[in-house]
């Protein structure tokens, strides 16, 4: 039990999606997202980079808590991203980064990371494009997705950036496309049949734990993450990276 603790813990999955996406543009029809989240300043050495290396994505999503406030050391980070350097890099923060009270930002941006703080931006190739927009974190109340649509100029397809789960009603209401979400960890033990057994924010066996939820013409992927909080074990839950191919839906 002992060693399948630790292989569950240590060994990294990749998770792929294919979503379809009302309206995407024939040239974006198999653009790829790499999206990670919650490292918690995990350190894997060149594990996490060699494998991403080796994965074909056009962008990279990170949504938050890349640092753990009980020890928020930024060079984990920092060294991954040195890693996936060659691709354009989004980020929204987690409750972490924010109970840690921890200077991340200047770090992040001398990197050339790109913060989505309730913002959207224009993703273009061959002429045409989606929106790629971010809200602050949800778990502690700051995202202002009203805020990130106000800079949508146009009826393209959108896909939100988030830490947490907790905004899928919003975005339902609010025709995004496409969600990418973690701060569950997948809640890091999961039972056969079950699933998670308590995730934060929703406590015990809770609605919105893992993989991909739809409602209406809004889907979202929860990302089981990549570190651990509070317990450094997971169970029937590894830790994954999850890349998310975008077609245009039939």
């Amino acid at each position: 039990m002992v060693l399948y603790i630790y292989h569950q813990t240590s060994s990294i999955a990749v998770k792929r999606y294919t979503v379809e996406i009302k309206g995407l543009p024939e040239s974006l029809n198999g653009y790829t997202i790499l999206h990670l989240n919650d490292l918690h300043n995990k350190d894997y050495g060149e594990e996490l980079i060699n494998l991403i290396k080796k994965q074909h994505f056009d962008i990279v999503a990170f949504t938050g808590d890349i640092i753990d406030k009980r020890t928020p050391d930024i060079k984990p980070p920092v060294k991954l991203l040195k890693g996936i350097k060659n691709k354009p890099v989004y980020f929204v923060t987690g409750n972490h980064e924010w109970w840690a009270k921890y200077p991340y930002r200047k770090s992040l941006e001398s990197h050339g990371v790109n913060i989505l703080d309730n913002r959207a931006v224009k993703i273009a190739t061959g002429g045409e494009h989606f929106w790629l927009l971010g809200v602050d974190d949800p778990h502690t109340g700051r995202d202002r997705l009203g805020k990130a649509l106000k800079s949508v100029a146009d009826n393209n397809p959108k896909i939100l950036l988030a830490h947490a789960p907790r905004i899928f009603d919003e975005a339902v209401n609010s025709n995004i496309d496409l969600v990418l979400v973690g701060h569950t960890h997948g809640g890091q033990i999961r039972l056969p049949f079950v699933g998670a057994v308590v995730a934060p924010g929703q406590g015990f066996f809770p609605k919105y734990d893992y993989g991909l939820y739809s409602s209406d013409s809004t889907r979202m992927i929860i990302n089981g993450g990549v570190g651990e909080s509070v317990f450094p074990i997971r169970f029937n839950m590894k830790p994954e990276i999850i890349l998310v191919k975008l077609v245009p839906s039939n």
